[in-house]
């Protein structure tokens, strides 16, 4: 298994950080492991305020109930969690097993004020993602 840091470094979100950023950022991450049909998050819910960064596997992701997309390694979910603390807006549920790296929305906002970079990076991520798609 590799180590939490050099598995956020595969994260676009993360490439650039330090060894020694994405050193302390791994040490506020936990491991999870969802069986196949689990719900990793749910929409409309409150699941938990977390990140997450999959390290192995692949899930679904769907909104409304329709299927919109397929995460795999190195892809990532929940960044809005980490900026609004408000409602889950999409289910992703493990397709296979599905291996995770979870970040608790307090830790994250702890480091992003301390690396400001990854904050303006995390911002810039969702003004993509809502220009792909306004009405997310």
């Amino acid at each position: 298994m590799a180590s939490a840091a050099y598995e956020l470094g595969r994260v676009a979100l993360f490439a650039e950080l330090s060894g020694r950023q994405r050193r302390k950022l791994a040490t506020v991450c936990s491991r999870f492991t969802f069986k196949p049909g689990m719900d990793v998050v749910r929409e409309g819910t409150m699941s938990g305020i977390s990140f997450f960064v999959v390290t192995a596997g692949e899930a679904t992701v769907s909104v409304g109930g329709v299927e919109v997309a397929t995460l795999g390694e190195g892809d990532h979910f929940g960044e809005l969690a980490l900026i609004t603390e408000a409602e889950r807006t999409a289910t992703v549920t493990a397709r296979t097993e599905l291996h995770c790296l979870a970040i608790a929305f307090s830790d994250f906002r702890k480091f992003a004020h301390a690396n400001p970079d990854v904050m303006w990076k995390l911002l810039q991520h969702v003004v993509s993602v809502l220009r792909r798609n306004p009405y997310a």
